[in-house]
């Protein structure tokens, strides 16, 4: 049961923080545009069109709208790779590091108040086993 609790619980974390993301004053970004953003600033190696397109399991010309409306936020930059000149390198921006510290942050408190539900949650559980066996 406490599986089910968990699950919840994480899924109240995903709903605390996209809502408080569509909340806040900045770019209403699709799944799909935050998937792209969050890998090219969460995985340590540099990103390309066809990396990601890979990583991600979509089409090149869907990684490329999501850059397209990325860089109309400044939060991605595409540079020619200088090794290969064919292959398009996706670069962080000030402002893009500057919305994963607020990603991180909403997350965060998502994750605190979910901890303390989920506390309370088991501790009524447990309140409620032991009453069982009192009344027995």
């Amino acid at each position: 049961m406490l599986s089910n609790e968990l699950n919840d619980g994480l899924a109240g974390i995903l709903r605390t923080s996209i809502v408080e993301l569509v909340r806040r004053d900045g770019p209403d970004l699709s799944a799909r545009q935050l998937g792209v953003f969050m890998t090219c600033y969460l995985e340590t190696e540099a990103q390309t069109v066809r990396g990601l397109a890979a990583e991600l399991g979509v089409s090149k010309p869907a990684i490329t709208r999501a850059l397209d409306r990325l860089s109309e936020f400044d939060l991605v930059r595409r540079k020619t790779d200088p090794l290969d000149r064919r292959s398009v390198l996706v670069q962080r921006t000030a402002t893009g590091m500057a919305l994963l510290r607020e990603i991180r942050k909403v997350l965060s408190d998502a994750a605190a108040d979910s901890r303390i539900a989920l506390g309370s949650a088991a501790t009524r559980q447990r309140s409620g086993t032991e009453l069982t066996r009192s009344l027995q």
